[in-house]
């Protein structure tokens, strides 16, 4: 909703922020493809952070370019400061009229529904030989649609905090309300009521033990105020892993991230105790890395983590947006004041991330820079894994509206993001069908969530999937229009691959409880690629890193369990159907960690 306009004299409220087009990322897919796709004679030869840096970075003509625009606008040197991985030009100290006299915009002050207020143009342009040098400018065309949390800093201000990790941001699994009150005995009697570790070892055959675990690495992102309560973990191991009592991840601290203890409830801690629990659980003894990223005033978002594990996409390099991300140091009353966490650790072998938002909330823009950087880390080896939400075709703010923001009348389905990045590994979620056993083939999960799946409207069909997506569009055509999902058979398709998502037994808040959700399929994905990796690092070889295409591949259709029963319903709909191969709801399957292992360990 409009406001106001903004007075030409008016100090801008935030530097003007100009990504430069990086060099050779029209290349990136295919250097991914050459280290990762099983029949490459490259498989496995991971680039080191320097190389991939310096190949990507953008060119020395793009930065004198973008730099004479500013100068023959009379934005002289001293305003100007180009980053350090030479991504990003920050202009400060700017008047609102020469910021539209820059850009022809006339920018205003425009309210969310939410009461969030931010600065924003409809539209803006620069000069055709300026055009090609520049990814996106911001603030300018990104409005936000998802209901935000605000601050009280001036209504001038970009400022509009997105903190993922708060309840009201609905993450994490979901619950029916059910206590445990009679903790299930070893074994699999029971895995159709209650998943504990060893219906999963039963369903996807995990039999391995890590012997490689100081050469290994598994890290699992917290966004504050998410966080793990120490006795929780410890009512979950006294009751399934005894032996494991006492044991914890070692935390890393992504812009003054703790493991707060100040909000104690299952919307807290709910996510991080799954996610610890079984990440922990089933990769035993390998220590996991806890990626905690956020103060408890901001919190923090996609951005602040890559932030971390790689420094080249720190601060304003990585475009860290005031309206999606934790903006460091905190400015905030009670922030964190350090500096910002800039690669203050090396990215882990295995990644896992149970958060997300809709794919529409960003420009197309923001969303292919952050994904080329998912990219950027598989081509240095690590797997990044991102549940595919919990709403099936729906997204978490509702269904689309041809030409607007989501809204409970919508029918357009609403695709996730980061999950539907082609350079990410979209996990959906299954279940034990009630009555039947882990010997039973599963079915996509209808109970209390069902598992996200779909098609982008931003991100292309990556080679390694067309075969299968283009079959499941042919042999099973989905009955809905081009209003209600991107039906051109060119768009990325997700989930990649699945795991159980219903009736997880955890420890929170000092007892036992059932949870849902590709929240727990994720961490569980994660955990069985590191025991791959440690097999493949024990016999001298390299992590897997970007495992897409060796699922996709027709080598390894023999190590998934295909999942045929099921839908995923939302925006009025049924959703998809999960039929025979891929499908965007359980994607290729669910993983055979014992066919997985000879699989992967036969690859250079």
């Amino acid at each position: 909703m409009y406001l106001c306009l903004i007075s030409p004299t008016d100090s801008f409220p935030s530097p003007l922020r100009i990504g430069l087009k990086q060099a050779n990322l029209h290349r990136l897919e295919d250097l991914l493809l050459s280290i990762s796709h099983p029949v490459s004679p490259t498989y496995g030869q991971h680039w080191s952070p320097e190389k991939v840096k310096d190949y990507f970075a953008p060119s020395l003509e793009t930065i004198d370019v973008v730099r004479g625009w500013l100068d023959d606008n009379r934005i002289g040197a001293g305003r100007v400061k180009v980053s350090k991985s030479k991504g990003w030009i920050e202009v400060s100290g700017l008047a609102v009229g020469e910021v539209e006299e820059l850009l022809g915009a006339e920018y205003h002050v425009f309210e969310h529904e939410s009461g969030a207020k931010q600065v924003s143009c409809e539209s803006y342009s620069v000069p055709e030989h300026v055009r090609e040098h520049i990814d996106l400018i911001k603030p300018t065309v990104h409005f936000i649609h998802a209901p935000l949390r605000t601050s009280s800093t001036p209504s001038l201000s970009p400022r509009s905090l997105v903190n993922l990790g708060m309840p009201a941001m609905d993450p994490g699994p979901k619950t029916n309300g059910k206590k445990v009150t009679a903790v299930p005995q070893a074994g699999v009697a029971n895995c159709d009521e209650m998943i504990t570790l060893d219906c999963l070892r039963a369903l996807y055959s995990i039999d391995y033990t890590p012997v490689a675990t100081d050469k290994n690495s598994f890290g699992i992102v917290e966004l504050t105020p998410q966080a793990f309560l120490a006795g929780d973990l410890d009512v979950f191991f006294s009751n399934f892993s005894p032996s494991q009592v006492g044991q914890r991840p070692t935390l890393i601290s992504i812009d003054g991230g703790i493991a707060q203890t100040e909000n104690q409830s299952f919307n807290f801690n709910g996510e991080s105790s799954l996610d610890l629990e079984y990440g922990i659980g089933l990769t035993n003894p390998q220590p996991v890395t806890l990626l905690q990223t956020g103060d408890t005033v901001e919190g923090g978002s996609f951005d602040n983590w890559l932030d971390a594990v790689d420094g080249s996409f720190c601060t304003f390099e990585g475009g860290d947006d005031p309206d999606e991300d934790g903006i460091y140091p905190d400015p905030l009353p009670g922030g964190f004041k350090g500096n910002e966490s800039c690669g203050i650790v090396a990215p882990p072998n295995v990644i896992s991330t149970s958060y997300g938002q809709d794919e529409v909330t960003f420009t197309p823009a923001y969303v292919q820079r952050q994904c080329a950087e998912y990219g950027k880390l598989g081509m240095m080896g690590t797997t990044v894994i991102y549940s595919s939400g919990d709403r099936g075709v729906a997204g978490r703010s509702g269904c689309l509206n041809a030409g607007g923001p989501p809204s409970a009348n919508g029918i357009g389905f609403s695709p996730q993001f980061p999950v539907v990045c082609p350079f990410v590994t979209a996990v959906g979620a299954t279940q034990i069908v009630p009555t039947k056993t882990v010997n039973d083939p599963e079915s996509a999960c209808e109970t209390v969530i069902f598992s996200g799946g779909g098609f982008s409207n931003v991100f292309p069909m990556p080679s390694y999937q067309s075969d299968a997506v283009t079959k499941f569009l042919t042999d099973t055509p989905p009955p809905y229009t081009a209003a209600q999902f991107n039906n051109s058979g060119k768009a990325r398709g997700y989930p990649d691959l699945s795991a159980n998502g219903a009736n997880y037994v955890i420890g929170v808040d000092g007892t036992l409880s059932l949870v849902f959700g590709t929240s727990a399929s994720a961490p569980v994905t994660a955990s069985i690629i590191t025991l791959i990796n440690d097999a493949r690092i024990a016999a001298g070889k390299s992590s897997v890193g970007f495992i897409n295409p060796a699922i996709y591949s027709t080598d390894f259709a023999g190590a998934f369990n295909d999942i045929t029963n099921g839908t995923n319903q939302g925006c009025g709909t049924v959703g998809f159907s999960a039929v025979p191969n891929w499908d965007p709801v359980t994607g290729v399957g669910t993983p055979n960690l014992t066919a997985l292992i000879p699989l992967f360990l036969a690859l250079p």
